[in-house]
């Protein structure tokens, strides 16, 4: 962001203004933005948001406890959602053995 804010500060300030409508039209409470924004920012692999977020969510009064289980759950759907593309392509392995690997990320 501190290349964008000092080449391009309009768009910085528009990802501003849209925090900031984010905040005034939040449906939700604290506590669950902060968790919805720590699972994003596991997933995103942000460690400042990571930190962020962790530290928001214990502000709004979120226990270590629960946060453990947001990572857990985040680390559980990751590694499910990973299972699920892997196999959409390799779900016919043998024939793939059979006759070989045919892409382009050989050239």
């Amino acid at each position: 962001m501190r290349m964008l804010a000092e080449f391009f500060p309009e768009f910085t300030q528009k990802l501003d203004e849209i925090d900031k409508l984010y905040e005034e039209k939040r449906m939700i409470d604290e506590k669950t933005y902060q968790f919805i924004c720590f699972a994003l920012a596991i997933k995103g692999r942000s460690k400042p948001c990571v930190l962020k977020h962790f530290k928001g969510a214990l502000e709004a009064g979120a226990t270590v406890k629960e946060l453990s289980y947001i990572l857990a759950l985040v680390m559980r759907e990751a590694a499910g959602n990973d299972d699920c593309w892997v196999h959409d392509f390799l779900n016919d392995w043998e024939s793939i053995l059979e006759k070989g690997v045919d892409c382009d990320c050989q050239k």
